[in-house]
């Protein structure tokens, strides 16, 4: 976990020698030159973007050490000869002297990096290049969240409702309606008796448990319609468990639900000013539909999942 920290110790030591090495050598060379220093003398001149992409620097460091390599009369800009309006980056006389005068230190540091090599188990420049790429890939930020999701839905359980989470599906449903709207018949229909209004008629609330607690509930209502099977409703989850993917994991088992009752679809109303939930719903594959009749006032989207369709299509 401290490999920033081995690697800034590393990259000063290694630094330190190296302003030792040109003193050594009477080359009057700062170590962050380098990289700069060394292609302008082996391709000539050349852009600060041109630069910046060979060794691998943003373009503002690369102007900050052209800057101060001009100030010290290494460098000098020049007009690209195909196009005035660019202008190229050159060695000036010194450094064109310097250039010549390095060639001793180059070919004993070439052969000391041969012999401290040699006395390695590992090759530490493919070792880099294969961590280059790897992070290039996927940064370490993204496979740490990676991690954190996976250790957090796996504290995560989703349980079947029983009486004893009455009061937290009434809860956590009333106090992000309250949030966002206004509480409705149709929403005390269902928060004041879900036995009655939910389960009895054939339908199911699963509640999902972090650390033991209720901290979101997810229903689906068993719906009265030739066109609909069920409705995913009264999806709510705890603002004091959120950045958890709880969302996710109750989307995905209600839907699981609902293909193991042999659902053909699963239907739902919402409202677009529910960003996080339009977009949760989008990824579980539910698709925009119009034309039925809704009992609530605040819904302005309804959306449909065909589960006829093979899950891996629908979700890409």
């Amino acid at each position: 976990m401290a490999i920033g920290s081995r690697l800034r110790m590393l990259t000063e030591k290694v630094t330190e020698d190296a302003a030792a090495i040109y003193a050594l050598y009477h080359i009057d060379l700062q170590p962050k030159w380098f990289p700069v220093f060394y292609i302008l003398s082996q391709e000539g001149p050349k852009t600060i973007t041109e630069i910046a992409r060979e060794i691998g620097h943003s373009h503002p460091s690369v102007s900050r050490i052209v800057g101060e390599m001009t100030a010290h009369g290494l460098v000098a800009e020049e007009k690209d000869a195909t196009d005035g309006r660019k202008n190229r980056i050159g060695l000036a006389p010194a450094g064109h002297q310097l250039a010549e005068a390095i060639q001793d230190q180059y070919a004993d540091v070439e052969q000391a990096i041969t012999t401290l090599s040699a006395q390695a188990n590992h090759d530490l420049w493919q070792a880099i290049g294969e961590w280059e790429y790897l992070l290039e890939q996927k940064s370490l930020l993204r496979r740490v969240q990676e991690q954190q999701r996976k250790r957090t839905e796996s504290e995560v359980q989703i349980v079947d409702y029983t009486p004893a989470y009455r009061q937290a599906f009434r809860d956590l449903n009333e106090a992000w309606i309250s949030t966002y709207f206004k509480m409705e018949a149709a929403d005390y229909k269902a928060l004041d008796d879900p036995e009655g209004y939910i389960l009895n008629r054939g339908g199911h609330i699963l509640v999902a448990l972090w650390k033991g607690q209720p901290v979101g509930v997810c229903a689906l209502l068993k719906m009265d319609d030739p066109d609909y099977d069920y409705e995913l409703a009264k999806m709510a989850v705890s603002p004091a468990a959120q950045g958890k993917n709880i969302g996710r994991l109750l989307g995905d088992a209600i839907v699981d639900r609902a293909r193991q009752l042999g659902a053909r679809n699963v239907f739902l109303e919402s409202n677009t000013i529910l960003k996080p939930a339009i977009s949760l719903y989008h990824r579980l594959g539910f698709e925009k539909v119009t034309g039925r009749p809704t009992p609530y006032e605040r819904a302005n989207i309804q959306m449909v999942l065909d589960l006829q369709v093979p899950a891996a299509a629908q979700v890409q």
